[in-house]
């Protein structure tokens, strides 16, 4: 009987360079606490956000995410033809055909690669980096372009607290590649769907047809709903991820949380009992909640300041509406 081929069990992906791309126009509270008559020490006291970044009409999501996608093909040394997939994770692609994956290996030259989007709100960077490595466990893929945007702002009642003081705009990419020893370690997933609805669009593009003068879908979230529901399950599923990859936190050089609100990274610091020698990505103090584009966005910035190294192991974790969720153990860039 002919049977279908093991893959190398000596095979495993590996992160090799890292391209982010940060709108030009910065955002502080100041600009947006008039109409929601609240202040700038209000709104640092509940998320820690001091600032966060729009994007201008030069600034599409497929803008961004082919500059983020340039400049880590050119830190990796990869060109777009030598790319086997391409991944996208965003939950403000606005057009339903064709795919921002398919949109981005246009803009790149990637011209033979799979594309494909994955919609797994903030945890979808996660979520792409593990399949990812799993398509190059199994020899489906030899290189593969992960990119994670997000245009937020398109999607931002600004007369809605819970939502227009969080939420920025952003975009990150990474390019992936065999490597023979461990780099990634198994991704943990899931979704917890008692609370499907805590992070939402009400109602879907179909209502701009049938619903004349009913206005653009805004998305809601119900911000104690999700607060408290990270307090209690993210912490024992990062631990789960730790377990699962075979180390502790004191193998850990960088924590590198969702950005969804400074408080709670904070409380997940402090939950998993993470030693002052790992770094901690606060991204979100200066460009806010970038959704999916948030855990890499956040990763560069380690990089860039010097707080993280090349090599060094992080601890990523994801979580979005759905609610869903993500977390990995990876060697950084």
């Amino acid at each position: 009987m002919v049977r279908v081929p093991v893959p190398d069990p000596h095979r495993h992906g590996r992160m090799l360079a890292l391209g982010a791309y940060r709108p030009v126009r910065v955002v502080g509270n100041d600009e947006i606490v008039p109409a929601l008559g609240v202040s700038d020490e209000w709104v640092r006291t509940r998320t820690g956000i001091g600032s966060r970044r729009f994007a201008g009409p030069g600034e599409s999501l497929a803008d961004m995410s082919a500059a983020a996608a340039d400049k880590a093909l050119a830190e990796a040394g990869v060109a777009p033809d030598e790319l086997s997939m391409v991944l996208a994770a965003s939950m403000t692609h606005l057009y339903q055909a064709p795919s921002l994956a398919a949109e981005v290996a246009h803009r790149v030259g990637a011209r033979r690669a799979g594309a494909a989007d994955i919609s797994a709100a903030c945890a979808g960077f996660c979520y792409s980096l593990g399949v990812a490595n799993d398509l190059i466990r199994t020899g489906s893929a030899e290189r593969v372009l992960v990119v994670a945007a997000e245009r937020m702002s398109d999607l931002l009642d600004m007369a809605d607290r819970s939502t227009a003081l969080v939420f920025g705009d952003g975009a990150a990419a990474v390019v992936l590649g065999p490597s023979s020893t461990p780099s990634i370690g198994p991704v943990v997933w899931g979704s917890d769907a008692d609370h499907v609805r805590a992070i939402e669009q009400p109602r879907s593009w179909r209502c701009l047809l049938d619903e004349p003068g009913a206005g653009w879908p805004f998305l809601r979230m119900s911000g104690s709903e999700v607060y408290r529901w990270v307090i209690s399950e993210v912490a024992p599923i990062a631990q789960r991820a730790l377990d699962a990859a075979g180390v502790t936190v004191a193998d850990l050089g960088a924590f590198i949380p969702h950005q969804a609100n400074l408080r709670l990274v904070e409380s997940l610091v402090k939950a998993l009992e993470l030693p002052e020698s790992v770094a901690v990505a606060r991204d979100v103090i200066t460009n806010g909640n970038t959704s999916a584009a948030s855990i890499p966005l956040a990763m560069e910035e380690l990089l860039r300041n010097g707080q993280a190294r090349s090599g060094d192991l992080a601890l990523l974790v994801g979580f979005g509406s759905g609610l869903v969720y993500a977390a990995q153990v990876a060697e950084l860039p």
